[in-house]
């Protein structure tokens, strides 16, 4: 049983969702960001993603792309991410990290050497967004193995046909985005949402994830209401992006995450 295994079967004996934050590693500077991590769980975070930098983030809109700038100017590399997460776990050994990103940095340090330094570092799972399922040999079956979880995501344009493939080989959680397009793009909405995670709830025992779109601590309660738990990340991302200082930023993430536990 991994980190994300055990937080979702808590969650599920107190009959609570989840509330799951992204935040760009290294945004603005790896000081400040270790810090914003540090406090996330403090905040009521249950599972952090940890976004990866990369030059070219095809899934992100501008507030993420942003970040991952800000990034990479100030010198955060892959290396400095493991870092970081390992820097997180001196003093949290229980919280679930999931690292997010794109699968260049990955091949550029070599899949076997990266999921040996992944599991040191005390990341639990992996979202790879370009990464599809007749992928899987490249590194989603080798992340299994090695004993961290791999999360799909399923979008409103994976239909019926395509559902059971992108399941396949999935473990820890599904990622439902619950718009067509990029990060920050668009609001959710729990009617549009509420029948395609039904739709999805039907074909798996997974718990059901709802990120994109909810930006507000209203928002994350109702998206949490009918799904397993709401993912925020471009709203808390531009904050970060603002200049705010750790305290206020962390103030925020405690609003969103007590609306998502009310879900």
């Amino acid at each position: 049983m991994t980190r994300i295994d055990a937080k979702f079967a808590e969650l599920n004996a107190a009959g609570k969702k989840a509330f799951v934050t992204y935040v760009m590693a290294g945004d603005p500077d790896y000081d400040t960001s270790l810090e914003v991590v540090k406090g996330l769980p403090g905040a009521g975070v249950d599972i952090i993603e940890l976004g990866l930098p990369f030059t070219d983030p095809m899934a992100d809109g501008p507030t993420i792309q942003l970040a991952g700038q800000r990034a990479l100017d100030g010198g955060m590399t892959l290396e400095k991410t493991l870092q970081l997460a390992a820097d997180f776990r001196k003093d949290d050994d229980t919280t679930p990290i999931v690292l997010m990103g794109y699968y260049n940095p990955i091949y550029n340090r070599g899949v076997e050497k990266f999921l040996e330094d992944a599991k040191a570092a005390g990341i639990d799972g992996l979202i790879v967004v370009d990464l599809p399922p007749e992928e899987d040999d490249e590194l989603c079956i080798p992340a299994q193995k090695a004993g961290l979880n791999f999360i799909r995501l399923a979008t409103p344009t994976t239909d019926d046909a395509r559902l059971p493939k992108v399941l396949q080989n999935t473990s820890g959680f599904v990622y439902y985005v619950s718009i067509t397009g990029i990060t920050g793009a668009a609001e959710a909405e729990a009617g549009d949402v509420g029948p395609e995670v039904a739709r999805i709830k039907a074909t798996t025992d997974l718990p059901i994830i709802v990120g994109f779109g909810i930006n507000t601590p209203e928002k994350a309660q109702n998206i949490a209401s009918i799904s397993d738990g709401a993912v925020v990340g471009s709203a808390i991302v531009s904050q970060i992006g603002a200049g705010k200082p750790p305290a206020e930023v962390l103030a925020f993430v405690k609003s969103l995450a007590d609306g998502a536990h009310k879900g």
